[in-house]
């Protein structure tokens, strides 16, 4: 062990390294506070000068993780929120939690991982560790953050595995979840090298209860895609099954119920109107287009994109037919969305579908309201932008509109009231299955 090493992994060891998180968004915040727990100094940096203050002062700007987190970290004398770069050079371990998003032809887009490394190279010294945690195609580290890291190092005289070191750690957040947190969600570590290897995996296990050192930041990588591959493959098959199992008079969510009754061999996966959040929407694109690098066709998960895709053209079209059937044109048709964020009980909309399924109302000419008390505004998003406000949720604009869309099935919402005041209820989510012997007419969709 070279003398760099030993002194890192003894400040991990004694709690007294610091802690640097790039990125205070949903994967930066929930690491930041698990090493916060387990007793180091954390320096968060953000470019967005708002969140930074926001923070400083406690205000919760991702409502899932709730008032208190914001509070702790406003009144923890061992947090401190910065937009300011140089800040970084106070911390032994810095840790990239940046988006990862695609480009206009469904490429990888690494700017926000090649400028948040540029930025770390400038600060680079002997003794740091830094750890890419964002989801990414198999050799991003090696391949992308490694060279910019590495020609500042050299310029200083640092060598990796020796001075610094690097390794890749996938984030596994889940907003919104409850049955796991980032400290019970085991780790993966892979580092470029042995030492980064060992002194990620050092870090991570001071915050976290189990973590899996793996022999590359390659094969955490690709395990992390592979979690998110398997998500979307196995979302597009029920997606896929949902209207051919509708034509025939079956109901796909008892059909999922009833194969869940088997104790091995099958996990259940369940219909919706289309993917949202960061990881099955986006992730496995980035194999797709690593792969055809390598010569390589990936048709299950290029499918399993094209069905789930689909998935909100083929709600509204259940729609209109739904309307057809009460005499009624999808043009001039009111419809309440009910849900604007990607999954219940959270405010997360990044790729929510309930944004495209608007999108498509309105070119069809229906006039187009929403109701989501976790997001009271529709939000400014990379593809979509409308000027709309949740509206409160009462029977008179239940029995004045013309239809009621399911796309989020929060429990904030009286379904029973739906299904008591609505005419007709198009449902993605079955939620109206809690409710017995509604008046409205219910359609799945």
């Amino acid at each position: 062990m070279g003398d760099a090493e030993a002194r890192l992994s003894e400040l991990i060891r004694d709690r007294r390294a610091t802690v640097g998180v790039v990125g205070l968004g949903y994967v930066g915040l929930p690491i930041a506070r698990a090493m916060l727990d387990a007793g180091f100094r954390v320096v968060g940096f953000d470019v967005d000068a708002a969140k930074v203050e926001m923070l400083r002062s406690g205000e919760a700007y991702l409502k899932h993780l709730g008032q208190g987190f914001f509070d702790d970290l406003a009144r923890n004398g061992n947090f401190a929120a910065t937009n300011e770069p140089t800040r970084l050079s106070e911390a032994d371990a810095i840790l990239l939690c940046v988006p990862t998003p695609l480009g206009v032809h469904q490429e990888p887009d690494l700017s926000f991982v090649e400028r948040s490394t540029a930025m770390v190279a400038e600060v680079l010294r002997e003794g740091q560790m830094i750890v890419l945690e964002s989801t990414s195609y198999p050799g991003t580290t090696r391949e992308v953050c490694l060279p910019i890291l590495d020609e500042a190092a050299q310029a200083r005289g640092l060598h990796l595995g020796r001075e610094w070191f690097l390794a890749f750690s996938p984030e596994r957040e889940d907003p919104g979840r409850t049955s796991h947190s980032t400290r019970t969600t085991p780790r993966l570590v892979g580092g470029i090298e042995p030492a980064s290897g060992r002194l990620a995996g050092a870090l991570y296990r001071a915050a976290v209860e189990r973590v899996v050192e793996v022999e590359s930041a390659e094969i955490a990588e690709a395990a992390k895609l592979l979690e998110n591959v398997y998500r979307a493959v196995n979302i597009a098959l029920v997606n896929e099954l949902k209207p051919v199992l509708a034509s025939m008079g079956i109901d796909i969510w008892k059909v999922v119920e009833a194969a869940s009754t088997k104790p091995y061999g099958f996990q259940p996966f369940y219909p919706g109107p289309g993917l949202g959040g960061h990881c099955i929407p986006i992730d496995p694109y980035y194999l797709t287009w690593r792969a055809r690098e390598f010569g390589h066709a990936t048709r299950f998960i290029e499918l399993a994109g094209e069905v789930n895709r689909h998935m909100p053209a083929l709600v509204v079209e259940t729609l209109a037919r739904a309307l057809s059937d009460d005499g009624r044109a999808v043009n001039g048709a009111e419809v309440l969305v009910l849900g604007l964020a990607y999954k219940k009980n959270i405010d997360d909309v990044r790729e929510t579908p309930a944004a495209e399924i608007i999108h498509l109302l309105l070119e069809r000419g229906a006039i187009v309201e929403y109701h989501d008390a976790h997001v009271p505004e529709f939000p400014k998003m990379r593809k979509r932008r409308f000027p709309l406000r949740s509206v409160p949720l009462t029977p008179d604009l239940l029995g004045r509109v013309d239809a009621v869309l399911i796309v989020t099935d929060h429990d904030s919402v009286d379904y029973a009231m739906v299904g008591r005041h609505a005419r007709l209820v198009v449902d993605t989510r079955n939620a109206m299955a809690r409710v017995p012997h509604p008046s409205a007419r219910v359609v799945k969709a």
